[in-house]
């Protein structure tokens, strides 16, 4: 297995930059949608990323049961997941304990070296702010950076998103041009 994770804030060009880094690799894709449509502007979000997705990606939009892009139809080679942060967030809300996230999400990391996939997976780095003032948002903001350590450590290589601009801080060092 081969796995990317490509890290930044919030409209810091990550996904697009995931979804560029994923159009250089040769076999068949899939694009791992978690995001939930819980409130009309993120439907509205989530309709903008599906006329965006290339259309030769299979895609499957899943927010709590990410490991099912390994089952059934004989999973994609090279495989996108967007975002891990939106599907810790749906975990929370579904009640989800930091034990079972971190394993689960461990369970998925498995599944796809098992299947021998390039895994690219897109997260939200949410711990450079102030300390957030509700319960809730403490215990995302604390899972989040646990998931993001968990992802980078198993990770070949690992990106780090500014303003647009790719920053490779883990794997070998980028060829000069």
């Amino acid at each position: 297995m081969s796995l990317i994770l490509i890290l930044g804030g919030a409209r810091s060009g990550n996904s697009r930059f995931a979804a560029k880094l994923v159009s250089t690799l040769k076999g068949e894709k899939t694009y791992l949608a978690t995001a939930s449509a819980l409130d009309p502007e993120m439907e509205e979000r989530i309709k903008e990323h599906r006329r965006k997705r290339p259309k030769q990606y299979k895609t499957v939009e899943e927010p709590l049961e990410i490991e099912r892009v390994f089952k059934g139809n004989g999973p994609s080679k090279i495989v996108l997941l967007d975002c891990l942060t939106l599907w810790i967030s749906n975990c929370l809300l579904s009640y989800k304990s930091e034990d079972e996230i971190l394993a689960r999400l461990n369970s998925f990391l498995s599944l796809a070296k098992e299947n021998k996939a390039c895994l690219v997976i897109v997260s939200n780095e949410v711990g450079l702010g102030i300390v957030p003032e509700h319960k809730l948002a403490r215990r995302f903001r604390d899972i989040a950076g646990l998931a993001n350590q968990l992802a980078a450590k198993e990770a070949n290589e690992v990106y780090w998103m500014v303003a647009g601009i790719p920053t490779k801080i883990k794997g070998e060092a980028l060829a000069d041009g």
